[in-house]
């Protein structure tokens, strides 16, 4: 009986070649695999000592000949295979212990260059592995080492070797060699498609590693579980630490990525809240506690039982007035001993710490969507208008204050659901209006607002009297604009693009409402 061992990641791998040795096993290896053995006294033969052939190409060629191949891919059932590797002097390869070249650990280092990352792709391992575990009928093919006892323990039990092994456990272990060389190939691909910045591919593959299984879905009938990009930069929310709190849902995560979204849009003190993947209330300000108020104040009603997202660490202050309600999870760059320590003390809430909190992901990302039989891929919609695009169509001209809060009310629309509709006024929404059928629908939303107490109905009111409205899209009839001036509006930004385009423009005139196209459509849907 023989089994073959060469692995990168030599954990466990001597306590697995001793048993295996006093299984009966003549074990062969290679290069850094036969140092590590034989230096722990494991009898153990070179591979090409067994070919006859050397090493060669600075270790590139070790495996790949037909003593190797032979041995692993005869099919023990079929007496031809047999009787011909007999003939040509080969001896069946039983058990298969492989792990690839680092290039994981290799592409995630920052000085890597792409000759290194391309000398660390392994091309003998995956073959021996596919080789293997397409005739595991025959081979235990081992790609992990958490799987070494799972194997002696089987072998042990076996009258057989690993003939006599269950093919349960065989044909297992041969998925997770497929499952293991396909991310392997994946991860390539995608590397050399980041060197070259190659966008939107004829066949793409996505690497993920397994982060924790959930709980459930969206919902309790739904089976879910939560995946990392083996690559995922530093300010995902993957990357993420929990402090505190019982274990992230399904909705606690695309919520919590929904606002992290929205958030990067913004380098002043801001505190998005999020409700069911929409923002809820934003606020900017001095200081974080003063945009915490402001985010409350904008829908103290939705903000309940909702997510909070800031981008300066939570001070005592700040947690006082968090405390004050029932959140899931606030997610900040951190939070100072004091108001770690009074938010901790609800055992409910979720604190979680991403220190690096880029204002816009990297370059190059791919927003992917399933669909039934397929996917949808674009590029992440990451941009803002461009100042020089931007056309103020009306007679009106915006104030300096209009034009701030503009640019906050865009930033804040296109992350929410279309079609969507944004009030707000001093970095601040007033109103959200969310994933509606038709735009009239979200502007009234957004212009009616939470359900508040009859003072604060009234404060909202005032606010609302010099407020900005923002678009995701054009309007296709004036009607939004007539909502808009009877709330008291008194600027609007849109992208414009719509064939009444002027009816809209010419009642904002009749009303003395200033607008402005900004040329840039922000649909999600």
């Amino acid at each position: 009986m023989r089994a073959l061992i060469s692995v990168s990641d030599k954990a466990g791998v001597v306590e697995f070649a001793v048993a295996l040795a006093e299984l009966g096993y003549e074990i062969l290896s290679t290069g850094g695999t036969y140092a590590t053995l034989d230096g722990a006294g494991v009898p153990v033969v070179q591979v090409s000592d067994v070919t006859g052939f050397p090493e060669c190409l600075d270790g590139r060629v070790k495996t790949l000949h037909p003593v190797v191949h032979g041995g692993i891919l005869a099919m023990r059932d079929n007496p031809e295979h047999m009787a011909q590797i007999e003939q040509l002097g080969i001896e069946p390869i039983d058990v298969v212990a492989i792990n690839l070249y680092p290039f994981r650990e290799t592409i995630l280092r920052e000085d890597v260059t792409l000759p290194v990352a391309i000398e660390n792709i392994d091309i003998g391992g995956p073959t021996m592995l596919r080789s293997a575990a397409k005739n595991h009928a025959g081979v235990l093919v081992i790609c992990d080492p958490s799987d070494y006892a799972e194997v002696v323990t089987a072998l042990r039990g076996s009258e057989d070797g690993a003939a006599g092994v269950p093919y349960e456990m065989k044909y297992r272990l041969a998925l997770k060699v497929f499952e293991h060389t396909a991310a392997y190939d994946a991860l390539i691909a995608d590397y050399l498609r980041s060197v070259k910045d190659i966008q939107l591919p004829v066949n793409p593959t996505f690497t993920y590693e397994l982060v924790q299984p959930l709980r459930y879905g969206e919902n309790p009938h739904q089976g879910a579980a939560y995946y990392r990009e083996v690559r995922a930069w530093k300010g995902a929310l993957v990357n993420a630490e929990q402090l505190h709190g019982k274990e992230l849902s399904f909705n606690n995560i695309n919520d919590t990525n929904g606002a992290l979204s929205c958030l990067r849009e913004f380098s002043e003190p801001t505190v998005v809240a999020v409700k069911h993947a929409n923002p809820c209330g934003v606020g900017s300000a001095r200081t974080i506690c003063e945009a915490y108020l402001k985010a409350y104040d904008a829908d103290p009603v939705s903000i309940f039982g909702g997510i909070i997202a800031a981008n300066m660490p939570i001070d005592l202050a700040t947690a006082e007035e968090i405390s004050r309600i029932f959140v899931e999870i606030v997610i900040a760059p951190g939070f100072t001993d004091e108001a770690f320590a009074l938010l901790s003390q609800k055992p409910s809430i979720r604190l979680l710490r991403l220190p690096q909190m880029d204002r816009q992901a990297p370059p190059g990302g791919m927003d992917v969507k399933k669909v039934d039989g397929g996917l949808l891929i674009q590029d992440v919609d990451a941009a803002l208008y461009e100042e020089a695009d931007v056309r103020v169509v009306t007679k009106a001209q915006p104030t300096p204050e209009e034009w701030a809060d503009m640019a906050f009310g865009m930033r804040v629309v296109k992350h929410v659901k279309s079609n969507a509709i944004v009030l707000v006024r001093d970095g601040m929404t007033l109103g959200v209006g969310p994933g509606q059928t038709n735009r009239i629908g979200a502007a009234h939303i957004a212009i009616e607002g939470p359900d508040l107490p009859e003072d604060a109905r009234r404060q909202r009111a005032a606010l609302l009297r010099g407020a900005v409205l923002a678009s995701d899209a054009f309007f296709p009839f004036p009607d939004c604009v007539e909502a808009a001036a009877a709330a008291g509006v008194t600027a609007i930004v849109q992208p414009g693009g719509s064939v009444k385009d002027q009816e809209s423009i010419d009642r904002c005139d009749e009303l003395g409402i200033a607008m402005v196209f900004t040329g840039m459509r922000h649909f999600r849907h």
